[in-house]
């Protein structure tokens, strides 16, 4: 009888104890997989982190790891991501990396679970989680230990009785008989009962109190202390899993859920649903120049005026926070028809007008907007995953129609996001079948009207649409990172281009190339070795190179980039800050940053004969400028007058189309003889 119940007691309990680990890890990793899809697709290694650090922080979770469809690891959840793009090598990696399906592996030391991440039939990577089994061990083998010892002390005195008189067997076996029911059975049978509540998923079992005071006493009140550890460890892993640590809103994974529900729900009744997503504007402009606590204080300022906004709008909505700066609010309304449309559109436009107010954050006002798509539930799609990626294109629409508004979800923005992704195809091979062409606009000194170089630019005849606008492909370019290809492209080429019409001008050592400069280009490798060696394999003069880069390829990063524009300073290139006077914080980078000179925004230029107060900045920038011993190249010059005035005013240089459109190549060389 002592060892049936020490084997079943020690079956029951491991079988509890590992299925219920699984069930609950498995429950917990594909939500977060979930949670992972847009992340992942955007490649946002910091939304990745920031949802990683949530699970991680979970008691016995030995590690996570999201990797790529190859193996490799993207993410580990730590800060400094140390093995990223490391190849997964441990016995589990093999079967995770070929599943299709959730996956849960275990051995003595580890258990294992592994979830595959996909958007549609593309699979982005997946997902895993390893939970250590020591302390689940050590509980399981104190636990029979202490059921051991009181089988044994017990049978033991019952055996002592048995002894003392034979005579009585028969009597003693019956007393024995109704102890052992009374004693070990039916307190036994109460804590397996219990433990299946608790199997079945039902933390909220009351276990009762024993005043016993021998071992089977210990038992049941050890038992109750492990099932309310358990609920009080299931309280904070969905208080982790479903809660924003920073704005204490819901997050992502228990927005879905609700989501889920009220589809569910909805689907049987005439009731339909609105999306909200809404994203701050120039959001990273804050971290990047105030720093990330500004950045988290902001957060949560715009988070209480969000729920501010929502709880006086009244109408149950249900506000969560999907991770850095967006916000998903769900809206249920009593009918599907226009109801529900003026309901979201007047939520929507209050909240534009409360979040375009400024915030004060360390005594400093900041300016800020919100862009809001918004997405209807039957309308625009039947399910959840489809309705959050049509809230995600509306929001993306209210951006690129100025910021700081909302936009409806229609059909034809499915067909925007289709052109752009087949302008993103099409453009991954336009080079290698001749399509982007070099042309170069010529930069003249205003003083002796006379050609001092000219600057590079990329164009795209597409065979199907034509002349693409390079502020629509250079944009393709830098978001799906072909622009760190297409730039070294563009600068080996024009620098081997500027050496041929110098010679044919008779001018070798004179005329300077500007290039223009993305901030991936900066951000990605070592540029300046870059640089180097296309200037040694061309034999272009590192004193006739212009390298120009915007403010936003500057800030966040200023030490690193004016070291390595530093290093190419010192090989004789010059660097200038294009676009200037239109960015953040632009006087701060003319301090901190090693700068030649200075491009002024074309913005400026336009308007200079008629508003004085564009007269004035330029002015001022072109004096500034001279004070700091910098040159001063003014962009966009369309007419005579402008011209003048910018020659009145002591600006160095001019480039425009009065003074000259982009040309070819050999138009330039004509030009200069």
């Amino acid at each position: 009888m002592q060892r049936e119940m020490l084997d079943h007691s020690r079956e029951s309990m491991h079988a509890l104890v590992h299925k219920r680990l699984a069930d609950q890890g498995r429950a917990t990793v594909e939500r977060v997989a979930e949670g992972l899809v847009n992340p992942l697709y955007y490649f946002d290694l910091e939304a990745i982190g920031q949802i990683l650090a949530t699970i991680r922080r979970q008691p016995d979770v030995s590690y996570v790891v999201v990797y790529s469809p190859d193996g490799d690891v993207l993410h580990d959840g730590s800060q400094d991501i140390m093995s990223f793009g490391q190849a997964m090598d441990d016995p589990f990696a093999a079967a995770a990396l070929a599943a299709r399906a959730p996956l849960v592996q275990f051995d003595e030391h580890v258990l294992d679970i592994a979830v595959p991440i996909s958007l549609a039939d593309e699979r982005l990577g997946g997902l895993r989680v390893g939970y250590s089994l020591q302390n689940v061990a050590a509980d399981e083998q104190a636990a029979n230990e202490i059921l051991s010892r009181s089988l044994e002390e017990i049978s033991g005195r019952h055996l002592q009785g048995v002894t003392l008189s034979l005579a009585g067997l028969v009597l003693l076996g019956v007393a024995l008989s109704l102890l052992a029911q009374r004693a070990l059975v039916r307190p036994i049978r109460q804590l397996a009962g219990y433990a299946r509540e608790i199997e079945t998923g039902n933390f909220n079992v009351d276990v009762a109190d024993s005043r016993r005071r021998d071992e089977i006493g210990d038992l049941v009140r050890t038992f109750r202390r492990m099932s309310e550890s358990i609920r009080r460890h299931d309280r904070d892993v969905r208080r982790m899993a479903y809660t924003d640590a920073l704005t204490g809103l819901s997050n992502r994974l228990a927005f879905r859920e609700v989501l889920d529900q009220r589809l569910i729900e909805s689907g049987g009744a005439a009731r339909g649903l609105a999306l909200l997503f809404a994203d701050i504007d120039d959001f990273k402009r804050v971290n990047d120049t105030l720093g990330h606590d500004a950045g988290d204080e902001v957060l949560v300022q715009f988070s209480e005026r969000i729920r501010d906004t929502v709880e006086r709008f009244g109408g149950g909505a249900t506000l969560s926070r999907f991770g850095g700066d967006e916000f998903v609010i769900l809206l249920e309304g009593d009918e599907r028809g226009q109801h529900l449309r003026e309901t979201a559109s007047l939520l929507a436009g209050v909240l534009v007008e409360e979040l375009s107010r400024p915030i004060v954050v360390r005594e400093r006002p900041v300016h800020l907007g919100i862009s809001v798509g918004i997405t209807l539930f039957p309308d625009d799609a039947g399910g959840a995953t489809a309705l959050m990626k049509n809230g995600d294109i509306a929001m993306y629409q209210a951006k690129v129609a100025g910021k700081n508004c909302y936009r409806f979800y229609s059909r034809a923005m499915d067909q925007a996001v289709e052109r752009r992704v087949q302008l993103e195809q099409d453009l991954r091979g336009a080079w290698d079948r001749g399509e982007l062409t070099l042309a170069y606009q010529p930069v003249f000194d205003m003083r002796a009207n006379r050609l001092v170089g000219a600057e590079v630019l990329l164009r795209w005849q597409h065979p199907k649409h034509g002349m693409v606008a390079p502020s629509v492909f250079i944009e393709v370019a830098e978001q799906g990172g072909l622009i760190e290809t297409l730039g070294p492209q563009v600068l080996r080429i024009a620098c081997r281009d500027a050496v041929r019409w110098r010679t044919e001008c008779g001018q070798p050592d004179a005329l300077f190339l500007a290039v223009n400069v993305s901030p991936r280009q900066l951000r990605g490798g070592d540029f300046a070795a870059q640089v180097e060696e296309i200037l040694a394999g061309t034999g272009h003069p590192p004193s006739l190179l212009h390298l120009e880069l915007t403010e936003t390829a500057v800030i966040g990063d200023e030490l690193r980039v004016s070291g390595l524009l530093g290093r190419l300073r010192a090989r004789g290139v010059k660097v200038w800050l294009d676009d200037f006077g239109t960015g953040f914080s632009g006087l701060s980078h003319l301090r901190r940053v090693p700068i030649d000179g200075v491009k002024i925004d074309r913005s400026f230029i336009a308007e200079a004969l008629r508003n004085p107060d564009d007269l004035a900045l330029t002015t001022a920038i072109i004096a500034m400028a001279h004070s700091l011993g910098m040159t001063v190249v003014a962009e966009g010059v369309e007419t005579e007058g402008q011209a003048d005035l910018l020659r009145e005013r002591g600006c160095d240089y001019a480039q425009g189309y009065w003074l000259g459109h982009p040309m070819p190549l050999e138009d330039l060389i004509a030009l200069c003889r």
